[in-house]
């Protein structure tokens, strides 16, 4: 057991050195210090948006936290990277696939945890207000599946 211990902590500190580069150590005691603020236009109206640790626009990790007013929809999109979802409050509703369909979604409440792979094409329905955290790499963006569902395209 003691050689098994060894050879795992070998394997991480091989792993870890390339992961802590370049990044500061972030301590975030309590909910209430973070900072929200209007989530990146490729989200709908009304998102939040608190960027924990790292820089979404640049490659590397980063980890950011999202909060959805009730009644919002994302429709269909896919990542350019892996992405891993926690649910911190509320309930996020994830649908796979190209096409939006309700009847289709799976809930996930706080405390529930979803990976999804580079490409993975989902949706998203927040009934009440949720707040996620998504932990990936950049650089993020939604790649809706209809070019004509990006909120940005009415702004």
């Amino acid at each position: 057991m003691k050689v098994y211990w060894i050879a795992a902590t070998a394997v991480l500190a091989s792993v870890s050195p390339p992961l802590a580069q370049d990044h500061k150590h972030v301590l975030v005691p309590s909910p209430s210090e973070i900072n929200w603020s209007a989530a990146p236009p490729v989200l709908p109206k009304g998102v939040q948006a608190a960027l924990l640790w790292g820089d979404p626009s640049k490659e590397g990790p980063f980890v950011l936290r999202l909060k959805f007013p009730p009644n919002v929809r994302v429709l269909p999109h896919s990542h350019p990277g892996d992405e891993i979802v926690t649910v911190i409050s509320g309930e996020f509703n994830l649908g796979k696939g190209r096409e939006f369909d309700e009847s289709k979604v799976t809930p996930i409440r706080a405390g529930g945890f979803s990976a999804m792979s580079k490409g993975t094409e989902h949706f998203a329905i927040f009934r009440e207000e949720t707040v996620i955290q998504i932990s990936t790499v950049g650089p993020w963006t939604l790649n809706y599946i209809n070019p004509e569902d990006d909120p940005r395209k009415s702004q």
